[in-house]
């Protein structure tokens, strides 16, 4: 009788530790454990920790609370001024909502996959090509809410999502690389024409300071030949102005005698005597 009691204890003991073994559950600090009982849904969700279920009653699915970082496929459309583009995406997502994320989408990350694809080929055909290349902060606002509105229903909030390249066609490539060229040419002859302006200014105003100082020119002159000897060529080609002629033959013609009116008297005088 006693070892019949003993071996009924010991397959309760048993039966009991299968039991426990077959309802414990651990849920990690980054999961929420959702409960269905005989399929129904239960109202309280599962924290981190240990929790017990209902064997071959219940059933636990976990559902991850981290933030995911979704790759989206590039996708090819054609933007508003007829571009032919590329554009690749990556959205960043987590579930808020555990019950609604397993319950009301079969698949919560196929489904933000495939809204994340679709709101990027609808954005391409929306924007221009400059829109895409430097006004790209604006762009992510509009594809986060896109996405968002949708993903809300799922128990799914959509943190950020970013832009991150944009393909061009090769021809497209050389076309702005010839109008960012011609661009810069513009800028270069635009500059190299002020700067003519400016030194013409200060050409004439030179000019106008050395007409009133003859000498001011030849100063201006020996100058130049020290800074050309300066360099130590072998020839030396040096304009000669013509200013600087009639300096000098104004310099070396004689001055007139002080008694010129007196002179004048005499051959004067000579033929009225000789009359």
């Amino acid at each position: 009788m006693v070892e019949a009691l003993v071996a009924a204890a010991a397959a309760l003991v048993s039966v009991g530790a299968v039991y426990a073994m077959s309802a414990a559950r651990v849920v990690k600090q980054y999961e929420r454990g959702v409960v269905f009982r005989l399929g129904r849904l239960r109202p309280e969700v599962r924290g981190p920790g240990f929790t017990m279920i209902l064997p071959f009653v219940d059933r636990l699915q976990k559902v991850n609370m981290q933030i995911v970082t979704m790759p989206v496929p590039g996708q090819e459309g054609i933007t508003r001024d007829n571009v032919t583009v590329r554009v690749d995406a990556v959205v960043y997502f987590r579930v808020t909502s555990p019950a609604e994320a397993v319950v009301r989408v079969e698949d919560y990350r196929f489904a933000v996959a495939q809204m994340a694809q679709t709101s990027l080929r609808s954005i391409i055909g929306k924007s221009e090509l400059d829109d895409l290349l430097s006004n790209r902060e604006k762009l992510n606002q509009g594809l986060e809410l896109m996405i968002d509105s949708p993903a809300v229903e799922w128990g799914v909030t959509i943190d950020r999502v970013e832009i991150k390249d944009v393909s061009l066609p090769e021809t497209m490539k050389r076309s702005m690389a010839r109008q960012a060229e011609a661009d810069r040419e513009r800028r270069a002859r635009v500059i190299n024409a002020d700067a003519e302006l400016q030194a013409s200014k200060k050409l004439a105003e030179a000019a106008k300071e050395m007409s009133e100082q003859p000498a001011a020119l030849q100063l201006r002159l020996l100058q130049t030949v020290v800074a050309v000897a300066a360099e130590k060529n072998s020839t030396l080609v040096l304009p000669f102005p013509v200013e600087l002629l009639r300096f000098l033959e104004r310099a070396q013609q004689p001055l007139p005698p002080a008694g010129g009116a007196g002179g004048a008297d005499g051959p004067a005088g000579a033929n009225s005597g000789q009359g």
